[in-house]
């Protein structure tokens, strides 16, 4: 299914459109001359007649085919309904086209606040869209305004879809599932180190001249500082921004910043707390990237604040100069892709040089390295030829399939809300994120 966003004027004025999370959302909405008083019902109010002209007809022919549908915005609430239906006839193959000119709004209301609303069509109002013909067409719409128990507070309960006991299997599944795989790993673990433990827990000072076999073959290896030691602080600096970001959001939608259907504020606090969470990743990457002994900080501090947004605006350059090309309403215009890029220049970068200086000092007046748990080799051990199933891609694929079944599961459940009517409470949504990470 399409959509086709309207809102109501007195609500969306165009100053509240030219804000930045509003302009970052695919469908961009427009005003409609709709207008209710409170508790005061309508009937039968025209909003406009249109001559429809032959290609008119078939574009919204086309439009009810494709089942594209309308939503409008009141009061932040959710208004959606179909523009139109197609009606079969006896034998399946005679179609009749229909357009909706007439709807009419339940209104549901609570003291001074509107609750929920219901939009309604009228079978007997229908105007047929099946041949290629000039039509007058009159739109109209009523409103019937009607008490509402729920509170003004409880509003958004409406919009959340109900939680199943196979979400709940789902959540259980994660969970079970990692369970399971740490307690395989252990179990394997423990078996092969265990006569390793007790062969050198005999006697310690006769294994010393010993030759050394089983696991501490490479206990000289794994602590030794990698090779890309600047892309690894890097990518250590970008992920906890990215986890504190996620932090964020979480607690901004516990409190209920992000109600449902408050269009802009989602995307505009992603793009504010992730400017002011660089001050984490320039931190944490420079910290840590002294403490592997790196003298080029200032690379390591570029390669943070590239690392992620580098990939990230290159796609979406690819993706927004495509729908330019197309003349899609998912395209952001030239001026707020310029407001994004200020934001990250003059609030994210500084505040990512800000924290790596911070790091910076506290590694100078701590001086504090990287203390390993055992002795590290300086050269590399000679890694002797393994066969095909052993290599390095194998193991990744093989590695992977147990994680992807579990997520996959979990994702089944997930991934249908977008894009449709339903939400899930921030509660669930926490839980799905936590057993993905």
């Amino acid at each position: 299914m399409r959509r086709i966003i309207v809102t109501k004027k007195e609500i969306w004025s165009p100053s509240m459109f030219q804000r930045l999370g509003h302009t970052a959302i695919p469908v961009k909405a427009i005003a409609i001359m709709i207008s209710h008083s409170v508790n005061q019902d309508k009937h039968s109010e025209v909003l406009c007649k249109k001559t429809l002209k032959k290609e008119e007809v078939a574009k919204f022919r086309s439009i009810v085919q494709k089942d594209y549908y309308y939503e409008m915005y009141y009061d932040d609430l959710r208004v959606w309904g179909f523009i139109g239906a197609v009606s079969w006839g006896e034998n399946r193959t005679d179609k009749k086209y229909y357009l909706y000119n007439h709807i009419f709004f339940e209104i549901f209301y609570n003291k001074d606040h509107v609750i929920q609303i219901q939009p309604l069509t009228m079978a007997s109002t229908l105007v047929d869209l099946t041949e290629d013909i000039e039509i007058d067409v009159e739109f109209s719409y009523s409103a019937e305004w009607k008490e509402f128990g729920t509170p003004f507070e409880k509003r958004r309960n409406i919009y959340y879809l109900p939680f199943s006991s196979s979400y709940w299997f789902s959540i259980l599944n994660t969970c079970g599932a990692t369970l399971l795989q740490t307690g395989f790993l252990a179990a394997v673990t423990l078996r092969v180190l265990k006569k390793d433990f007790v062969k050198y827990a005999v006697d310690e000072d006769s294994a010393e001249g010993e030759e050394v076999t089983g696991w501490k073959n490479l206990h000289g290896d794994v602590f030794r500082f990698p090779k890309y030691k600047c892309l690894f602080a890097a990518s250590l600096g970008s992920g906890t921004q990215l986890f504190t970001l996620r932090v964020f959001i979480f607690i901004l939608a516990f409190f209920g910043v992000f109600y449902p259907y408050n269009r802009g504020a989602l995307f505009t606090a992603l793009i504010v707390i992730f400017a002011l969470t660089s001050v984490v990743a320039g931190y944490t990457a420079t910290t840590f990237y002294c403490q592997l002994e790196g003298m080029n900080w200032i690379k390591n501090l570029l390669l943070t604040g590239f690392l992620f947004t580098g990939p990230l605006f290159l796609t979406f350059c690819f993706l927004n100069t495509v729908a330019i090309a197309y003349n899609a309403t998912v395209a952001l215009p030239f001026g707020k892709v310029t407001v994004i890029v200020l934001i990250w220049t003059l609030v994210a970068l500084p505040l990512l040089l800000l924290g790596g200086v911070v790091g910076k000092k506290k590694k100078n007046k701590n001086k504090a390295e990287f203390q390993a748990p055992c002795r590290t080799t300086n050269i590399p051990r000679e890694i002797p030829p393994m066969s095909w199933y052993r290599r390095a891609f194998c193991q990744v694929a093989v590695a992977g399939l147990f994680p992807f079944g579990v997520l996959s599961i979990e994702l089944a459940t997930y991934l249908p809300v977008f894009g449709n009517t339903g939400l899930f409470p921030p509660t669930i949504s926490f839980l799905w994120f936590s057993s993905f990470s």
